[in-house]
């Protein structure tokens, strides 16, 4: 492996250290004991849940391959999880703000444990149905547990403020460092006890069981609206309103749903954008490499929102900026840099500069991620938060869906040298779906 990574890497980590041991009284909030004991209570069931889901991603679409199925099969599972996630995950994720947020998560649990076991048959059918069964389970971790903590915070009567300490340390552990010893656990199943590609939804198994015991032993229920006279579709149509008539509402989902369809493109992208030549580019490592510069960013996140004075709003349009400019990257480098034509060696000049601007890019999306969090528990009504917020992921999940179609098409396009789209629809079952989904 290349110096340049081992120097990226060490970077990041000593960036990250001297951050968190730098902290100061002004950067820290106090609070009492009985936050602390119900914060790491939480901390501990979100990490359980985000190494539950962790440990599957980087074997689905290698498990697919074992089973012999080609590239268009697999390209249409891929899109099922996310059709799934917009149709029956936000149907079933909003019922947890009528039938209670603990259950919605107990749910989670199960219908994500029953998505492993079906990673066991080769049965295509029975594979659809998984990523059908792991689509649901998406818009539930996505919605339930964040629903869960913030009404069962409030019951508390802690301070709000108190908010941010929480989703800055989920997001440090369950988005950081429990996804990079996720990576390693997974390679050390797979590839040196050589336990086969199923052997990490097994364990990923494992971890949801003893996440859903957890939360059943220590958790109490909560609900948005229980009024027994309403029905899934007035439930709709009361978060519909609510969205439509407060323009904050509106701007926060529309904020949300962009700057995720931007990380999901980028989740798709990431590999050929270094590799546009297929360089030898070391993935797994690149990958941790996210994972920690995820973590400088929630780091920095927590900082920001420790002082009260400093409104989120304020420093997410910075963030928002950054951001663009580290994507906008890969297209200044083509015209800034003379691409090389050498098929496979290392990384090149370009996918250096790249890499850092990726970097950059992931740290954007660790201060993200807590404090969207924090906007959502200001802005959206505790009656409905569950249902608004699968809500905003349904034009989340119609984007990624196009993008992953499109993209299908374009790679037709490229193998074929044509730009007839008629006759690349024709063609869709051969298209290589993206193995980093």
């Amino acid at each position: 492996m290349e110096l340049f990574y081992y120097m990226v890497f060490g970077a990041l980590a000593a960036v990250v250290a001297a951050i968190e041991l730098s902290k100061s009284n002004k950067d820290r909030i106090n609070t009492s004991p009985a936050f602390n004991s119900f914060k790491n209570n939480y901390i501990l069931v979100y990490s359980l849940m985000m190494a539950g889901d962790w440990l599957q991603g980087p074997y689905v679409y290698y498990l697919y391959m074992t089973y012999g199925y080609g590239k268009g099969e697999i390209g249409q599972l891929f899109i099922a999880g996310f059709g799934s996630s917009m149709l029956f995950g936000t149907i079933v994720g909003s019922l947890a703000d009528k039938q209670g947020r603990k259950r919605a998560c107990v749910t989670y649990c199960i219908t994500y444990i029953l998505s492993c076991i079906t990673k066991h048959s080769p049965q295509y059918k029975v594979l659809m149905l998984g990523r059908i069964l792991g689509g649901i389970a998406t818009s539930l971790l996505c919605s339930a547990f964040e629903s869960w903590l913030v009404a069962e915070h409030n019951k508390r009567g802690f301070d709000h403020q108190w908010l941010s300490i929480t989703f800055s340390k989920a997001i440090f552990l369950g988005n950081g460092l429990v996804a990079i010893v996720s990576g390693l656990f997974g390679n050390l199943l797979v590839d040196t006890m050589s336990l086969g590609p199923v052997s990490p939804f097994d364990a990923a198994a494992c971890f949801l069981a003893i996440g859903m015991a957890v939360i059943l032993s220590s958790w109490g229920e909560n609900y948005g609206d229980p009024s027994e006279g309403k029905g899934l579709l007035t439930q709709f149509k009361g978060a519909a309103v609510a969205i439509a008539s407060d323009e904050k509402i509106a701007l926060l989902g529309a904020i949300q749903s962009l700057f995720e369809g931007s990380m999901y493109t980028f989740v798709f992208l990431w590999t050929p954008a270094l590799s546009p030549n297929e360089e030898e580019i070391p993935h797994g490592f690149i990958f941790a490499t996210f994972m920690l510069a995820s973590m400088l960013g929630s780091s920095i996140a927590s900082r920001l929102m420790a002082r009260t004075s400093l409104r989120v709003e304020s420093y997410m349009q910075i963030v928002f900026v950054v951001s663009a400019a580290s994507l906008l990257l890969p297209i200044v480098t083509t015209f800034l840099v003379a691409p090389s034509k050498v098929k496979g060696g290392s990384i090149s000049f370009a996918g250096c500069i790249q890499l850092i601007g990726f970097c950059t890019f992931e740290a954007c999306v660790g201060i993200f991620w807590p404090s969207i969090m924090k906007m959502r528990s200001q802005y959206i009504p505790e009656e409905a938060r569950s249902t608004i917020m699968n809500f905003f992921r349904i034009p989340l999940n119609i984007f990624v869906c196009v993008v992953l179609y499109n993209r299908r098409l374009l790679v037709i396009a490229e193998k074929s040298k044509t730009e007839d789209w008629t006759a690349l629809k024709e063609k869709d079952a051969e298209v290589e779906p993206l193995n980093d989904a």
